[in-house]
């Protein structure tokens, strides 16, 4: 009979979700440094990891500060993006009609580079907020309505057709059927889509703000100081890493039955 393989201590922090990215970030962090030591790279090309914590360490207040305005329009255009998304999604695989006239033209709209419009929500809707949330939203959106699709189309026939013999109605079968057999792809949308609501903010923030990493990254651009430009990018990562994980963990509250939440054992023969 198979029997459990005995962990030690030190196997099972190695074996730790946030062990391994952290070792492979300390490797990259050396990596960088080695490269800029060996090649002897000028501080005007890209800074030292030294020079960016240095930054990091006497801007933290500041950054913080700069960090909440995108936090918030990125939030807000992702909970839009999953709000009109998944609806979206349920009319597209429901009806072919409005597949065929809804579908193409979501396509069509991925291939508008989203820097080229944003000025124009900033004409619109002036210098606050609401330009922010719109192009997180935009590139939040599409993923969410893709997954879901995927997801919706998915759904067994026969599962459907044994829960309407049951005498279930329209609104039961899709809580009991439709709606948990999609949520794996409707999670995998929404994580992919949280990620890019980052980019579109910051990418409002570029064409028209006064704060935000984005004001932070463009100010450093402008005046070449790349350890500040390297920081603002430090923490647009820890933003997309910590809301992907917030999603991850909204997923396995969900559906802790789906077959990607199940811990791995290992087994010894």
């Amino acid at each position: 009979m198979a029997e459990l393989k005995p962990q030690g201590a030190v196997s099972k922090m190695l074996n730790a979700a946030w062990v391994r990215p952290f070792l492979f970030l300390v490797f990259i962090v050396v990596a960088w440094d080695l490269a800029i030591r060996l090649f002897k790279i000028p501080a005007y090309q890209i800074p030292s990891p030294a020079d960016v914590v240095a930054v990091l360490r006497s801007d933290w207040p500041e950054l913080l500060r700069q960090c909440w305005p995108t936090t918030y329009a990125t939030v807000c255009g992702f909970l839009l993006s999953a709000l009109f998304g998944i609806p979206v999604a349920m009319l597209i695989a429901g009806s072919k009609t409005v597949e065929s006239y809804v579908y193409p033209l979501l396509v069509f709209s991925q291939s508008v580079p989203k820097i080229a419009i944003a000025p124009l929500f900033v004409v619109w809707f002036g210098f606050g907020i609401i330009p922010k949330v719109i192009s997180a939203f935009l590139l939040g959106f599409f993923p969410v309505v893709v997954s879901a699709v995927q997801g919706f189309k998915s759904v067994d026939p026969d599962m459907v057709d044994l829960a309407r013999a049951m005498q279930g109605s329209r609104f039961q079968v899709f809580c009991a059927v439709n709606l948990p057999h999609a949520l794996p792809a409707i999670f995998s949308g929404l994580k992919v889509s949280v990620t890019l609501a980052v980019v579109g903010a910051v990418v409002g923030e570029f064409v028209g703000s006064n704060s935000g990493i984005g004001y932070v990254m463009q100010r450093s651009i402008g005046t070449f100081d790349l350890p500040t430009m390297f920081a603002a990018l430090v923490i647009l990562a820890l933003l997309g890493v910590i809301l992907f994980w917030i999603v991850d963990r909204i997923e396995k509250l969900i559906i802790p039955w789906h077959v990607s939440q199940r811990e791995d054992v290992i087994f010894a023969s």
